[in-house]
């Protein structure tokens, strides 16, 4: 009984591991991305007495770096952001 239970559990972990390989193997990152952290960005509205545009394109890229943003999210997060 042990036996069958150890053959069993060896199957679903081979087949575990052959998933974490096929992930691993298409470049899909370890780590999902964050998109909480467009909060971080801040309104930008070009007004005068706003943020310069300077900053509000490196809090833009700070942020889709360190939350792993796919390049769909880099171009439409500046979009939302911004204030007319």
């Amino acid at each position: 009984m042990a036996e069958v239970r150890l053959q069993m559990e060896l199957v679903k972990t081979k087949a575990e591991i052959q998933r974490l390989r096929e992930h691993v193997s298409i470049g899909a990152p370890a780590v999902p991305e964050d998109l909480s952290l467009i909060s971080l960005v801040r309104k930008w509205s070009g007004s005068e007495s706003g943020i310069p545009l300077e900053k509000f394109i490196s809090s833009t890229r700070g942020a889709a770096s360190v939350g792993l943003w796919e390049d769909s999210d880099r171009l439409q997060v500046p979009i939302v952001r911004l204030v007319f």
